[in-house]
């Protein structure tokens, strides 16, 4: 039996405790406290996570993955490290609405750098559906020109099909043989 560990980050409210919690196969453990004044652009919850979300999803081959989310907010990046220790791959949530959904992927990106040079991430935006712009394509093109060119898609975190989606392919960009292996 494998153990493997995958990253969930990005601003907070873009959805990264709901997809875990969609996704884990056991009660997921939140650390969660309620929002004060600094977090005014929180506009869907009324909790922050302040160290960690952990899931984990059994496979059929008897492996598990352990699904690790972290704070949204900068006041707790001393976490970001410390979370991202052993893992596999980072799955990167933005929110569509949020003032500049575009600087937010680029702050994680950079925030993230040295993890994503040695592993792989995938992108999920979010609440596409409530705010249009930008578009994937804006997304793809700003990661292209800095040298990305990651899975991206339009998620919504409380669907279990999107988010196993955007997992398969952090996976298979991960290893390719993959998809041979599971056909």
């Amino acid at each position: 039996m494998s153990h493997y560990k995958l990253i969930f980050t990005g601003p907070s409210g873009a959805g990264k405790s709901t997809a875990i919690s969609i996704l884990s196969d056991i009660p997921v453990v939140m650390t969660e406290a309620k929002s004060n004044e600094i977090d005014k652009e929180q506009k869907y919850k009324q909790t922050i996570t302040v160290a960690l979300d952990y899931g984990m999803m059994k496979l059929p081959s008897s492996d598990k993955i352990h699904l690790y989310g972290t704070p949204g907010q900068e006041r707790f990046n001393f976490m970001w490290e410390i979370l991202a220790e052993g893992g596999l791959g980072l799955i990167l949530l933005i929110d569509n609405t949020r003032t500049d959904p575009l600087s937010d992927m680029l702050f994680f990106v950079k925030a993230f750098s040295h993890f994503i040079k040695r592993n792989n991430f995938a992108i999920g935006v979010t609440r596409m559906d409530l705010n249009d712009k930008p578009k994937l394509v804006d997304y793809h093109q700003k990661l292209h020109s800095l040298g990305f060119n990651p899975p991206i898609f339009e998620v919504d975190a409380r669907n279990k099909r999107d988010v196993s989606l955007l997992l398969q392919a952090l996976l298979y960009s991960l290893d390719p043989g993959l998809r041979q292996k599971s056909n």
